[in-house]
């Protein structure tokens, strides 16, 4: 039921665009939430595309870790009129990622059972004779292809988003120890090099998706006050609410 657990808090959150569920449970408990992405995505086009496309017959998984990675992907398959072979199996890292592979017909064969690539490379199994293509992008850490074996292509570049520095770092100013929100390693350190050197940590409380974006804000010597066993926003936001209703 909704509360007034949130009143007077003020939600930031770092990523792309912030689904409509999310703000509406972070409203209806009594927050006001702001969305201003650090990072922004662009798909690579490159002679790699036709490579990998003319081999998929080699390959007998594909592994995916970002919803960003699927849409680029299929973006690619459909422009270039690349088909993929109904013999490959597909692995996933998150459900947001799975649902968009099975939104465009790709069913899940493997999805471990806790969304980071660290976790990925203890559980995934493949055959001896077996070969794999990371679907990554381009500050994917190399933990898959160390892990795995699996050949990589590089389907986007991530980069610093820097339309909304200016707007993230009066937001905080205006606002009473805002709670920001980071759901990866790249945001977090897009915001020190961008926002630290103006509004240091100690005015802001942060909130982290996953274990490695925890430890990207502990080189800072930050620790979240959330960090969900389930690695989504809806869960960051959840165990916020529950932690303020129980103070």
């Amino acid at each position: 039921m909704p509360s007034n657990a949130l009143s007077g808090k003020t939600i930031i959150i770092t990523g792309s665009a912030v689904v409509r569920s999310v703000q509406q449970l972070i409203e209806q408990h009594g927050g006001e939430v702001y969305n201003y992405p650090l990072i922004e995505t662009a798909e690579i086009v490159s002679d790699e595309d036709k490579m990998f496309a003319d081999n998929f017959d080699s390959y007998q998984w594909l592994i995916f870790t970002s919803q960003n990675a699927v849409a680029s992907f299929i973006n690619k398959c459909e422009r270039n009129r690349m088909k993929v072979p109904s013999s490959i199996k597909v692995a996933a890292v998150g459900e947001k990622t799975a649902a968009l592979l099975q939104q465009h017909g790709y069913p899940i064969h493997f999805m471990p059972t806790i969304y980071s690539a660290d976790v990925f490379v203890k559980e995934f199994v493949m055959e001896p004779t077996e070969r794999a293509l990371f679907i990554r992008g381009s500050m994917a850490k190399s933990t898959i292809h160390d892990g795995t074996g699996a050949d990589e292509w590089t389907v986007y570049e991530t980069r610093p988003c820097t339309t909304y520095l200016q707007e993230l770092e009066q937001c905080i100013l205006e606002h009473e120890e805002p709670i920001v929100i980071f759901a990866s390693p790249s945001a977090v350190d897009i915001y020190a090099e961008h926002i630290v050197p103006n509004v240091d940590w100690q005015y802001v409380k942060f909130g982290s998706i996953g274990h490695v974006t925890t430890s990207a804000l502990a080189k800072y010597g930050v620790k979240p006050i959330v960090q969900p066993k389930i690695y989504t926003m809806q869960a960051v936001i959840e165990q916020l609410i529950l932690e303020e209703q129980t103070k």
